[in-house]
């Protein structure tokens, strides 16, 4: 089959509705997998087949119009089951830019509660009459710009297996909400445990019919977003809740007080209140409408977080438990940590007023060098995930961070030399030819990559990263250091590895580069290990640069993406400074600093006291970063008591 994703939801809803207009029995058997033979006429069976592009599919049918339906299957594989290729997407807009934001709360992700559920006599009858109504939201939906993903969740809604499975659970005395939550949860499981990463993320679309179905049982008012969807149809926010009926998850500057506008969206921008923020979500929020986002778990290094603050947009974590009202005037100061409900929208306004002035001023000068006033002058350049990132970046010095593995992640089959070195030229047009540091594929962990699938590991953050998965598969890093070095002839380009623990992998990647005319070469500094050995490592480079975010999980042992452990995961632990502090005494080379604390303007001047030369930042954060830096004197900073503090929350407060 040729479809670019295989037989996903899409597809394979297109696929069962055509089988289920048949008298005919139809499976389906995935020939290079040996999966099957699957019922054919349900979508959980036939997607959950995991059929890869290229893979062949055999089809059998038995029955009066068995001929009929192979006949009508051969014409739709032979249109690619109808799944025209997906453009890109278009870059979401971006937010304000502040740190600073009020509107009215809109509560996102909160599980279907149950427990007031009271089971009757009729269960089977409830079930099929939530069913129905669930039904009659989706048909509407499939006529609309995301139509091809309601109609999967209408496929999903009535699939045979599914439903069969709940009503034998109801017969057994199961009741309607929890039989149907079961199922569904199981189901998701399912997409959840499948080899190809854009198969899992199909697990959001079975929930998202899961959490229907339940709220007309439980009567819980529908505010399931339906406009607002993740790139490729995995719904964002989960389940909204406004206090004023349905609308959709969306942001903005949050100067007005909130008002409902026509159609049901508001006026005014939003707090998006989430219990964890996941990447897509923060990637495909309609930043135009939505204020901020205030997440309930700790942490600052997740993908989420740092997605959301790339676009833009206002963000606070680590507000806890606190009850917050759907509609609720709600406001937060990211800078100070302060999250209050009805607050004094007079001074919160005044404050804004500041921040954008402050911002103002930064743009209007964000193309100064940023020179300390005892002196020294800090490169600060723009980390570069899509082109379009150069495009927008204001005042950046080049790029100390191009991420190659977000660059081509949507793609299905490794990008040629000629594709890459295209990219990053256009990367480099953009910065108006200004240095790009190129990172190398950094794949594993929590970062996948479609074309280059790994094995299970069960600590993939302790596992193959970064250069260690390409000991085995050196091809495409070979590729990928043609593409680096053509575009290194025409402007000027480092190159750096991630992942870096030993001086033999330094030695083994600089063999695989070959000759440097043009380069200039580093590697990443994530690892205590290659902090702590950092002389030995950058014998032979021109300059290392600091993955906070992986660093601080590392050396706190506290995984990011975890919201237990994360608040543990703070860039600015002693112990994380003091690492860095040793990387810029001991390298030897220029030392630059890419991840997330880079982003941050205050943070950002103590790493410059501390020796830090680059700093590489999300692009919305330049100009600040750089005003910041102007008005600091970096000797009159105590790197000392920073260093030797009792934990993140002194070294706030020194800075």
């Amino acid at each position: 089959m040729g479809n670019e994703h295989g037989l996903h939801a899409r597809p394979a809803a297109r696929l069962v509705g055509l089988v289920n207009g048949f008298d005919a029995v139809v499976t389906l058997t995935d020939l290079d997998t040996g999966r099957g033979p699957v019922d054919a006429g349900s979508l959980s069976m036939v997607a959950t087949l995991n059929a890869q592009q290229g893979h062949r599919l055999r089809v059998g049918a038995s029955g009066a119009q068995a001929a009929e339906a192979l006949a009508a299957i051969e014409k739709l594989a032979a249109e690619n089951f109808g799944d025209e290729p997906a453009a890109k997407a278009a870059p979401a807009p971006g937010g304000s830019g502040l740190d600073v934001a009020i509107g009215p709360a809109v509560l996102a992700g909160d599980a279907v509660d149950l427990s007031g559920y009271v089971a009757g006599d009729n269960e089977l009858g409830r079930l099929d009459d939530a069913v129905r109504v669930a039904a009659d939201e989706l048909r509407p939906l499939q006529d609309g710009e995301h139509g091809g993903i309601f109609a999967a969740h209408l496929a999903l809604l009535t699939d045979r297996k599914v439903l069969e499975e709940v009503r034998t659970a109801i017969s057994a005395g199961t009741s309607a909400p929890v039989a149907w939550k079961q199922a569904y949860d199981d189901l998701a499981a399912t997409f959840e445990a499948l080899d190809d990463a854009y198969q899992r993320e199909r697990a959001q679309d079975v929930r998202a019919v899961r959490d229907r179905v339940l709220r007309t049982l439980t009567g819980t008012s529908d505010s399931t977003p339906d406009g607002a969807t993740a790139a490729d149809g995995a719904a964002v926010g989960g389940p909204v809740a406004t206090g004023e009926g349905e609308r959709p998850a969306v942001v903005g500057d949050g100067e007005r007080p909130a008002e409902a506008g026509e159609g049901g969206r508001p006026d005014v921008p939003v707090i998006l209140v989430v219990a964890e923020l996941d990447a897509a979500t923060a990637a495909t929020l309609d930043a135009t409408q939505v204020a901020g986002i205030a997440v309930r778990a700790a942490g600052t290094t997740g993908h989420g977080v740092i997605v959301a603050r790339s676009r833009g947009i206002p963000l606070i974590t680590g507000i806890g438990d606190v009850q917050v009202s759907a509609g609720t005037t709600v406001a937060f100061d990211a800078r100070t940590g302060a999250f209050e409900i009805a607050p004094d929208e007079q001074v919160v306004r005044e404050t804004i007023a500041e921040r954008v002035g402050e911002r103002r001023r930064a743009l209007e000068e964000a193309d100064r060098p940023a020179v300390t006033r005892d002196g020294r002058t800090i490169d600060v350049l723009v980390n570069v995930g899509v082109v379009q990132d150069a495009v927008d970046a204001r005042g950046a010095d080049g790029s100390g961070l191009v991420r190659t593995e977000v660059l081509f992640g949507d793609r299905r089959t490794p990008p040629t030399v000629d594709e890459q070195a295209d990219t990053f030229r256009a990367i480099a047009r953009a910065l108006g030819g200004k240095p790009i540091t190129i990172r190398t594929w950094d794949v594993g962990g929590d970062k996948p990559l479609p074309f280059l699938p790994q094995a299970a590991e069960a600590n993939p953050f302790l596992g193959e990263r970064g250069l260690r998965v390409f000991r085995h598969r050196p091809d495409l890093l070979r590729d990928q250091l043609e593409a680096v070095r053509r575009t290194a002839a025409e402007t000027p380009v480092h190159v750096m590895f991630p992942m870096v623990t030993t001086a033999d992998e330094v030695a083994w990647a600089l063999e695989e580069l070959g000759p440097r005319d043009n380069l200039e070469v580093g590697i990443m500094v994530e690892v205590p290990a290659a902090a702590l050995r950092v002389a030995t490592l950058a014998a032979n480079l021109d300059f290392v640069s600091i993955g906070t975010n992986d660093l601080t999980q590392y050396t706190t042992a506290a995984d990011r993406t975890n919201a237990a452990v994360a608040p543990l995961a703070d860039g600015l632990d002693p112990a994380v400074l003091q690492l860095i502090d040793h990387v810029a005494r001991n390298a030897g080379v220029r030392v630059a600093v890419c991840g997330d604390l880079a982003s941050d303007p205050q943070a950002a001047v103590l790493l410059a006291a501390l020796g830090v030369a680059e700093l590489s930042a999300v692009g919305p954060q330049v100009p600040l970063v750089k005003a910041q830096l102007r008005q600091a004197d970096l000797t009159q900073l105590d790197t000392a008591a920073a260093l030797a503090a009792r934990d993140a929350a002194q070294v706030r407060g020194l800075l």
